[in-house]
């Protein structure tokens, strides 16, 4: 069964408050203590990203398709990672002599971190991406339907849910808005699994999952993590004597910090934070962006084939032609019009990070980022833009709009990713980030071909 409505048996625990949190707001995102909180890589809770090109509609434009690609909202952390923290924390516990400066705090806390699941924070950042896709598309959201996808994994599907709520909630709430919507919307699951296909959740491309590319990511973080890690080590050390972190122990203490922060309802900044200095956080997400460019972008020669399903599926969506592709498709979902129609004006899309991170890259995005050294910070302005947490981040959503605007025969297209206007200057973007339909299918030319598939079986 591959449609799925909100109704159908899945718990989604207590329905998101939608009223505006301390520190995150629907349309800004997280801005508490930004200086750290926008430099926590993956784990950062979504925030509007600085843009040199307005998000707004241009003048005598007129919206005509909106496709939103969504990261799920903040979570626990995975099961692997929760046992290690816990242990982490288990061996300071038994081990320290002393709790001083900031680690003080340590002495009476104790691990309370689940696995997988989304918190309460991020349910209620999907309410509020809901509110703010439905907000900013109102010209089409009024009069249409959404149709939705999303992975199967459960902290995906409720976050496409959430999602629906707010989008429904902001309908309800707009006068000018025409009723009779079937809500709650279905949602179609892609299902994951080793042998898969699934085009917003990576899995079946052997020789990047566990072959020759499957270590590169790792290797550039380890790497810099040799560099910046041992100061915060031995200062940790001092303050718990004893406690003999090891290097990755100490980036365990740094994720903590995001980690405990979105495990509050309200996002309240974690005491694991002030372990750490404002340069020592731009070192860890520049280390997060290390494990996404070389895991999962141009830094993995692999990693843009990842993301050539779903740009083949984008293309058949923008032009209203079947979809073309032998990569990642479930040609099931996509040949039928009940699971995958064209036509709509409006879609959503629900997955993961590090999948979203290939997609970008499959569709030429970032593409005037230089490959990131390991030895040496690139903020993400020096980096045409390109960081984990300014692509990546809790509830991070990418925007593809087409647009039919005054003195132009052929519609236009802009890609948004957390507010920021990107330049497409791989199909000829103009001054306001828009390449014509035409140019930027034609820019696609990696993935029609299928990136490199043919070397995943090698």
């Amino acid at each position: 069964m591959s449609l799925y409505s909100s109704n159908s048996g899945v718990s989604t625990g207590s329905s998101p408050a939608q009223s505006s949190d301390p520190c995150d707001s629907t349309w800004a995102g997280y801005q508490c203590q930004p200086q750290i909180s926008h430099f926590w890589g993956q784990y950062s809770p979504y925030f509007s990203v600085p843009s040199e090109i307005s998000a707004k509609v241009p003048h005598n434009c007129e919206i005509t398709f909106a496709q939103i690609l969504s990261r799920h909202g903040a979570r626990d952390p995975t099961a692997s990672k929760t046992k290690v923290y816990n242990e982490t924390i288990a061996q300071i516990k038994a081990n320290a002599t002393a709790f001083s400066g900031p680690s003080a705090f340590l002495a009476k806390y104790s691990y309370t971190l689940g696995a997988d699941q989304l918190t309460t924070f991020g349910q209620d950042q999907m309410v509020k991406s809901g509110i703010k896709f439905y907000t900013h598309y109102a010209s089409l959201a009024r009069t249409v339907e959404p149709f939705i996808r999303s992975s199967s994994e459960d902290r995906v599907v409720e976050s496409a849910m959430n999602w629906t709520e707010g989008f429904h909630a902001a309908k309800l709430a707009d006068k000018s808005a025409a009723g009779g919507d079937q809500y709650p919307y279905p949602i179609v699951l892609q299902y994951e699994g080793d042998d898969l296909n699934n085009t917003l959740n990576h899995a079946i491309c052997t020789e990047f999952e566990s072959g020759t590319y499957s270590e590169i990511g790792d290797d550039a973080q380890a790497a810099w993590a040799k560099i910046f890690i041992p100061p915060i080590q031995a200062r940790l050390n001092a303050d718990l004597p004893g406690a003999n972190l090891s290097i990755d122990q100490t980036i365990y203490m740094m994720d903590l910090c995001p980690f405990n922060t979105v495990a509050d309802e309200d996002g309240l900044i974690s005491p694991f934070c002030a372990l750490f200095t404002e340069l020592e956080w731009v070192q860890y997400d520049y280390y997060e962006s290390l494990g996404k460019y070389y895991g999962y972008s141009y830094g993995n020669p692999l990693g843009p084939t990842q993301g050539v399903g779903f740009v083949n599926e984008l293309i058949a969506r923008l032009t209203d032609a079947p979809v073309q592709d032998h990569t990642s498709t479930n040609h099931t979902l996509d040949d039928s019009p009940a699971t995958f129609p064209l036509g709509r004006k409006l879609y959503a899309d629900f997955s993961h990070d590090n999948d979203m991170t290939a997609i970008f890259s499959a569709l030429g995005l970032y593409n005037d980022t230089l490959p990131l050294p390991n030895t040496t910070v690139v903020e993400a302005e020096a980096a045409s833009g390109y960081s984990a947490s300014w692509t990546a981040s809790f509830a991070s959503r990418a925007y593809v709009e087409k647009m039919q605007c005054h003195g132009h025969r052929e519609e236009l297209v802009r890609v948004i990713v957390n507010d920021r206007v990107q330049p497409l200057t791989q199909c000829g973007g103009d001054d306001l980030g828009r390449c014509s339909l035409t140019n930027f299918v034609g820019s696609l030319g990696f993935a029609k071909a299928g990136g490199h598939w043919d070397q995943c079986f090698a």
